[in-house]
């Protein structure tokens, strides 16, 4: 086989030159890229709880940490003001020191007498030392004062001032303080130290932004926009919105953006296969399915065959609503690849999911005589050694499977298309081991949760996108209720009288974790509830029963063996009935717009009237309550996405963590969704010219690729 592959790159054109890079970072930079320890007063105890904070430990992590909040400490008032009540909390004060009035005891506070022409107060202490007070207050001098103002009986206090200055030594924009984030033993005047004493470090760095950014004009420079944000002097400069923030969060997206579309024309400039076919194959499977392609389904396949045509290696996504048939595009480019002489391998997340997959292919592609197997980690012995060989020697066409597709003893006698399903779920390293099984195969990938437009920008700007937008013909979209908790009882008996009738249903109960015992035992105990309650065959199928187990239940509600089936989560991906017509989610409000609508889409996948019922405990939040309209407003898959971005903001939208998002600094998604084209269209510009790196405007793309540490992120995904 290896003899094969390495004869098979002899004929293959030789790839083109990869762009160049550059060799190390600009020396501009390197003051930023010093450790924290670097910095005046910072000693390793210290650096490492302000890398706590700062989210590393080098001098760039504490200028790229934006304050959360400001102290305001420019109202001025009299000490009299203060003693009316109209002036309680922080305020600054101009006063003479008097007299220091040491406690009896070492228990007792310190106090020092202070005083203006309106009257007088005491700055107290506690545990203080008396050498140090009498050179910080001595008395017969003016000082600024600025705390938290207080009434102790009698008296007016300020119990250790926050700040303690001479009148000459302090200007008004040093009483608007900016606020960083904490952890235990680190004080926030040592935080602001650090980042003072860091931003002394940042350097002037050359323009990247061009004419074809015309909003530029408006936004200060790179070094004067990170000055700008830690020097708020209102609430209003911690908003996004404002023009230092927006210069850097564009900048930041730049970077990003830039790096995947290098990445993109680096895998462009790559040489591939040209898979060509007569169409046969293909035309034969379309006519074989049960159903007429939708226009988005064949839409999505003739951009993914022209790929495949092409000499370049194919990147593509293909994301889609919940049944609007992703797996028959797949067994197109499969039957595509076929006739080119070439296999596919499908790599699903889940085992129920890579049997499914390969239960829907079979059918379909038997008719163009293409053969299907399945390899998990499940399958041992002589049954997996007789599917390994037809793998090795080409008489399996296409390969459904998991993990184990890649492992070292798996060998494809000649693969020439990967598909990835859920590729959320697994990691670039994953698709690059699977990849490394073949020829320069081309790769679709592909997502059962329709992607808000800003997403697919921000995660996948490296591939080429088909949106599956249409459902099939003839379908019924389920009728959706909200029910409280209260109504659990007539849920149940109207539940029984669907089943009598010859309907199915999946009733999911809240799993937040495997490890979760409580919702498990929730789940088991709804099992048991409508098992005495109904005349109805009830199964159950969570994720902590072996492999085999959840098979065999998934396998008997599939056939109709099974009327109810109450699961957690796990059915999400992988438990197909399409003759099932009713949802029942239970604690619907502990769910995501997405995760919700994923689970709504298992039924309703027919010509029969369904439905889905979402029962909500206890009282619901504003967001909660949002979810819930949205669901019943709306069965629109991409409607959905967008409304749970919102939602969501840019914590962590989707649930798409673990895909990529960028662990942006300056960028809110949510926020700065308008920068995201124009920093994706400017990148594109760029990564079109021949020698983007070169000339003045070059280096300083350069220096903003290193500065966001994104020339990892493209040699990263150029090997990919």
């Amino acid at each position: 086989m290896k003899r094969q592959k390495e004869q098979a790159v002899s004929t293959l054109p030789s790839a083109a030159p990869a762009r160049e890079t550059a060799p190390m970072r600009p020396e501009s930079l390197f003051p930023l890229f010093a450790d924290l320890t670097s910095l005046a007063g910072v000693g390793p105890k210290l650096a490492a709880l302000l890398e706590k904070v700062f989210g590393g430990g080098r001098v760039k992590d504490a200028v790229f940490t934006l304050p959360t909040g400001i102290i305001d400490r420019s109202r001025r008032v009299t000490i009299a003001e203060c003693g009316q009540g109209g002036a309680s909390g922080l305020v600054t004060l101009d006063v003479m020191i008097e007299a220091h009035v040491p406690g009896a005891t070492l228990k007792q506070p310190y106090k020092v007498r202070a005083s203006d022409e309106s009257g007088f107060l005491h700055l107290v202490f506690f545990h203080a030392r008396k050498d140090y007070l009498m050179r910080t207050l001595p008395p017969g001098e003016r000082r600024i004062v600025s705390g938290k103002a207080e009434r102790f009986g009698s008296e007016i206090q300020i119990v250790h001032p926050d700040l303690i200055a001479k009148p000459g030594e302090i200007s008004a924009d040093d009483l608007i303080q900016p606020v960083y984030p904490l952890t235990a033993g680190l004080t926030a005047n040592t935080a602001r130290k650090a980042v003072r004493a860091a931003l002394e470090r940042v350097p002037d760095l050359p323009e990247w932004c061009g004419p074809e950014i015309p909003e530029a004009a408006s936004w200060p420079l790179w070094r004067a926009a990170i000055e700008a944000v830690h020097a708020p002097r209102s609430a209003a400069d911690l908003e996004p919105g404002n023009a230092a923030r927006t210069r850097l969060a564009f900048d930041e997206l730049l970077a990003h953006q830039l790096a995947l579309k290098l990445a993109r024309a680096s895998r462009r400039a790559r040489k591939g296969r040209a898979l060509a076919g007569s169409g046969e194959k293909v035309r034969t499977v379309i006519a074989a399915a049960s159903f007429t392609p939708t226009g988005a389904q064949m839409r999505a396949f003739e951009a993914a065959k022209s790929d495949m045509e092409a000499a370049t290696r194919m990147m593509r996504l293909i994301h889609g609503d919940v049944g609007s048939g992703k797996t028959f595009v797949a067994a197109l480019c499969a039957a595509h690849a076929a006739e080119a002489g070439v296999q596919t391998a499908l790599m699903a997340p889940t085992e129920i999911l890579a049997r499914q997959h390969a239960a829907v292919l079979t059918p379909l592609l038997a008719a163009a005589g293409i053969r299907v197997v399945t390899l998990t980690g499940r399958d041992k012995g002589r049954a997996r050694a007789e599917i390994a060989g037809a793998i090795a020697d080409g008489s399996a066409h296409v390969v459904c499977g998991t993990h184990a597709l890649f492992q070292e003893a798996v060998e494809f006698h000649d693969l020439g298309l990967v598909v990835i399903d859920e590729q959320h779920r697994f990691g670039v390293s994953d698709r690059k081991r699977l990849a490394e099984k073949g020829l320069a195969p081309d790769t679709l990938v592909m997502s059962a949760t329709p992607i808000p437009r800003t997403l697919t920008l921000a995660v996948y700007g490296d591939l080429d996108v088909s949106r599956l937008d249409e459902k099939p013909a003839g379908r019924i979209p389920p009728t959706t209720r909200v029910i409280p908790g209260e109504r659990l009882d007539d849920v149940i008996e109207g539940l029984g009288r669907a089943v009598a009738k010859g309907e199915r249903a999946y009733w999911v109960c809240p799993l937040v974790e495997e490890s979760d015992i409580s919702d498990l035992a929730a789940a088991e105990e709804r099992y048991l509830l409508l098992s005495n309650a109904l005349r109805a065959r009830v199964g159950l199928l969570h994720g902590r029963m072996p492999g085999k187990e959840k098979e065999r239940i998934a396998n008997a509600f599939r056939k109709g063996e099974i009327d109810i089936l109450v699961a957690t989560t796990v059915i999400e991906v992988g438990v197909d009935a399409p003759d099932a017509t009713i949802m029942v989610i239970e604690h619907a409000e502990r769910f995501g717009l997405a995760q919700l609508h994923q689970l709504r889409g298992r039924v309703g996948r027919g010509d029969k009237p369904s439905s889905c019922l979402l029962i909500y405990h206890g009282r619901l939040g504003e967001t909660a309550q949002r979810r819930l309209e949205v669901m019943r407003e709306s069965d629109d898959g991409f409607f959905i996405a967008e409304e749970d971005w919102k939602l969501r903001g840019s914590g962590d939208p989707l649930g798409l963590r673990q895909s990529g998002l960028p662990d942006y600094r300056f960028a809110d998604l949510a926020a700065h969704a308008g920068l995201l084209p124009m920093a994706s269209d400017y990148a594109k510009l760029i990564a079109a010219r021949e020698n983007p790196f070169e000339g003045e405007k070059g280096e300083a793309l350069r220096t903003l690729l290193y500065l966001f540490e994104r020339d990892e992120g493209v040699k990263l995904m150029r090997s990919a």
